[in-house]
């Protein structure tokens, strides 16, 4: 994308004297033609380019400028190169490689991209997720509708969306769009979906209303746990809600937190074992109970 090669280009001309415009053509894969319409977009941008001709000639940026070098800081290219190779987890390695190497355009970059920070993205269906990022952001990118089936905790459904977003959040990838069968905006999980299919049909953007626009769904938290853990598990509190997340008694951790869906809440508890007394609601403390029976029963 256009944004990308200029960004590229700075990058370049911010670490380099001079460079060629044939050297950036084939650097970004693109007629020379093009480099020039670049480099012109750059100076409407305020950006104070000078080119040399004949031998020796090239595109440079003036020196004043180059010095400050406060386009972009090494902090923000760390950044920036991080956030890369998170996406290169999901994405083809070749388009990502590509991408590090503009970055790097010399031995003494602004930026090793020995970059401290590892994000892996991917699961254990990296090929099935890689597929369908790839098809949702082409889909996006041509507003084109996509139909999918969907499993989640009411049943199996399928579904055909208006898709805006492909979003990384709460450890898992999903999709953000219109739904046409619910005339509402969805959130759905990627590892849920399945048969992902582009449809012929095309549709115009719509106006996302302000309560939605942060991708974010509402959800009513019905259920105000209050529980008594084992000390041996203090680590897995810790790592999901925090170190304050519970109070140390002499009877154990006494933790006490809201949630929203029976299901999880229930399923959670039960990978605790017998580690965890449940003291409120009695329905929670029931329903973990007569699971507790059936268990023993099948296994009688």
């Amino acid at each position: 994308m256009r944004l990308d090669r200029l960004l590229g280009i700075l990058t370049i001309l911010l670490q380099n004297n001079r460079v060629t415009a044939p050297y950036l053509a084939e650097k970004f894969e693109v007629g020379r033609r093009t480099i020039g319409r670049d480099i012109d977009a750059l100076c409407q941008a305020g950006i104070p380019i000078v080119t040399y001709q004949g031998t020796g000639g090239g595109i440079s940026i003036a020196e004043g400028f180059k010095l400050d070098k406060s386009v972009l800081t090494t902090d923000e290219l760390s950044g920036m190169i991080a956030a890369i190779k998170g996406i290169g987890s999901v994405s083809p390695q070749s388009n990502i490689k590509r991408t590090l190497d503009k970055l790097h355009a010399s031995s003494d970059a602004v930026v090793s991209l020995r970059e401290p920070i590892i994000i892996d993205l991917s699961s254990h269906y990296k090929g099935q997720l890689t597929e369908k990022i790839e098809l949702i952001k082409r889909a996006v990118l041509d507003a084109q509708i996509v139909e999918f089936d969907y499993y989640y905790d009411k049943g199996d459904a399928h579904r055909r969306i208006e898709p805006y977003f492909v979003i990384f959040q709460w450890t898992a990838w999903y999709v953000f769009g219109f739904c046409l069968e619910r005339q509402d905006w969805r959130l759905f999980k990627l590892l849920r979906l399945w048969n992902l299919k582009l449809c012929d049909d095309h549709f115009t953007q719509r106006e996302k209303p302000p309560d939605k626009r942060g991708f974010n769904i509402s959800y009513a938290y019905d259920y105000n746990l209050v529980a008594l853990f084992d000390s041996s598990v203090k680590y897995q509190l810790i790592e999901t809600y925090g170190i304050d997340c519970f109070i140390e008694t002499d009877k154990g951790l006494l933790f006490e937190f809201s949630f929203s869906s029976r299901d999880f809440l229930m399923s959670w508890l039960l990978g605790f074992g017998d580690k965890v007394e449940v003291l409120e609601p009695t329905e929670i403390a029931d329903g973990i109970k007569t699971i507790a029976e059936n268990i023993c029963f099948r296994y009688k």
